[in-house]
């Protein structure tokens, strides 16, 4: 099986990585990062046993990777998550982190899973947080498939991949309530300013309208 480390934002990379090749990146790589990473995984060739590639670092970094991997038409990658501390991502997974998430990283078998992007064509893997600017509440409506998450004002909307189908849900983060939890295929809002923190990468500027959906091809992740 070919192997390569791609490591995000200057983490020490686990003993079990340590004889594999090494490609640095920052914490959240950007296209131009992958430019010397995507021809070595493209001459192992999309065989049954790999390529395979260990990202190392947090939520954000996996999903510029996943990101990158889907826009560029090359989901037979096989993917390995080592992160140094539980994420979301991690518990979403059930991964382990540290040391043994690297020797899992090595020996572990990949499985598929829902592709879960955003209108932007960015992917998600652990949680997307929504709110006003500022932090401040979310003003508008919100639907998972043909059923209403919210609408009017809440302090936040949550929204995460599911292991299994249709793909994504949503909930509305209501204060002193029981988080409830709708799954659907796509999740779609409309508000009056709506700022996304996706996988712990926020964007610059407050947002109309946004939505999560599940794509009609899989990722594969070693877990």
């Amino acid at each position: 099986m070919t192997i390569h480390v791609l490591a995000c934002g200057g983490p020490e990379v686990p003993t079990p990585l340590a004889a594999l090749p090494v490609v640095t990146a920052p914490a959240v790589p950007a296209k131009p990062d992958f430019d010397e990473l995507l021809p070595l995984l493209d001459a192992a060739g999309p065989d049954v046993a790999g390529p395979r590639l260990v990202v190392v670092g947090d939520d954000g970094a996996l999903a510029a990777t996943l990101t990158r991997l889907m826009r560029s038409e090359r989901l037979h990658v096989e993917v390995a998550y080592v992160s140094a501390e539980p994420t979301p991502a991690t518990r979403l997974y059930g991964l382990p982190v540290a040391q043994r998430a690297a020797r899992l990283a090595v020996d572990g078998s990949a499985s598929p899973l829902p592709l879960i992007r955003d209108d932007s064509g960015t992917a998600l893997v652990g949680e997307a947080t929504i709110t006003g600017p500022d932090g401040g509440p979310l003003v508008g409506e919100a639907y998972a498939d043909s059923e209403r998450v919210f609408s009017g004002e809440i302090p936040r909307l949550r929204v995460t991949p599911t292991l299994d189908l249709p793909g994504v849900r949503a909930s509305a983060g209501r204060r002193l309530l029981r988080t409830r939890w709708l799954p659907a295929r796509a999740v779609q809002l409309g508000a009056v300013g709506a700022v996304v923190t996706r996988d712990g990468v926020t964007t610059p500027r407050a947002l109309k309208r946004c939505s999560f959906y599940r794509d009609t091809r899989e990722w594969l992740l070693v877990r």
